[in-house]
């Protein structure tokens, strides 16, 4: 062990350092500390998101099986930890956050089930299952689609809104982060741009909406369910575009490296519909060194939280190794 730094998963300290151990076991460390840290949060958010639902057997019966076979399908629930893990990281109670990290998965999860559809992307998979039109039709899938991304809004007006932040800031947020100019402009260029050359600027434009917009959101509204100062929002939003980006960059990676089984999704497609990719524009390594340079960006941002950011932090560090 070489004794110089310390890391901030085993010290709680930030930005100072004193030991440090073999990189190989401080990423060990900080692993089996965030796998149960998520597997604790992802077990409240389920059970909050399965009562926030329907249930399958009301009526109509079959929209309310298809919007939970997508929605309970499985999958990192990366939005909504990242939406707990920001009000934790501020101080505010997880019940504060919950339905909001609720109304986020609803949005991130229709715009899979939309994005799947023969009309979009054409995928048989997600998250190692058939997609939502082919078990159910494309009409059904759509509406499906539509359904949670209204009932998302629903989980949102019921918040009761805080000192700084009333419930119309929240809904204005998600609608923002999921609409014209967030998440659906990503989603246009994307499908405009397949097949011709685009500029790094436009391929960031889209993966800016298309995947940064939503996880931003995801942060900064559980930063404002635990009532944020204008500076802490500010840090949080900043780590939030850089990490989307990050993300993006590394599902990039993982399109070309990695197998179908292995995503539980359609791997290879990017490269087949010749869709604008990083790895695609930079090459594998120069995409990874972007990845790498987005997660230090993110990493960066943390700084003003001082040891509050260490669950972010590792996140952070942890999406940059994923393997799906």
């Amino acid at each position: 062990m070489q004794c110089n730094v310390a890391p901030r998963a085993l010290t709680n300290k930030h930005p100072s350092f004193t030991c440090l151990p073999e990189p190989r076991l401080l990423f060990i460390t900080i692993h089996v500390n965030l796998t149960q840290y998520w597997q604790q949060r992802q077990a409240t958010f389920e059970k909050a998101l399965n009562q926030a639902l329907p249930k399958k057997t009301v009526r109509p019966a079959t929209i309310h099986e298809a919007m939970r076979y997508s929605l309970f399908a499985g999958g990192k629930r990366l939005r909504p930890i990242l939406c707990l893990a920001a009000a934790e990281s501020l101080g505010g109670p997880l019940k504060n956050a919950l339905p909001l990290a609720c109304a986020v998965e609803c949005i991130h999860t229709y715009s899979l089930i939309h994005d799947d559809l023969p009309s979009m992307d054409n995928d048989d998979l997600r998250r190692g299952k058939p997609t939502s039109h082919k078990v159910y039709g494309e009409g059904m899938a759509i509406l499906a689609g539509d359904a949670l991304l209204t009932i998302a809004f629903e989980l949102v007006a019921r918040c009761p809104g805080w000192p700084r932040y009333k419930v119309a800031d929240l809904i204005t947020e998600l609608s923002r982060a999921s609409g014209s100019q967030g998440l659906i402009a990503g989603q246009v260029v994307d499908l405009e741009s397949e097949g011709k050359p685009i500029s790094i600027q436009d391929l960031r434009y889209i993966h800016r909406n298309k995947t940064s917009a939503l996880i931003t959101s995801s942060l900064r509204l559980g930063a404002m369910s635990a009532n944020a100062t204008p500076t802490q929002l500010k840090t949080l939003t900043q780590f939030g575009e850089a990490l989307g980006l990050a993300f993006q960059v590394m599902d990039d990676i993982l399109d070309i490296t990695q197998t179908s089984a292995e995503l539980g999704k359609s791997a290879g497609k990017d490269v087949k519909v010749q869709k604008a990719t990083y790895p695609a524009l930079l090459g594998l390594e120069g995409a990874q060194k972007e990845a790498k340079r987005l997660t230090t960006q993110a990493m960066n941002a943390l700084k003003p939280l001082g040891s509050s950011g260490q669950r972010l932090h590792e996140i952070a560090q942890y999406m940059l190794t994923r393997k799906n």
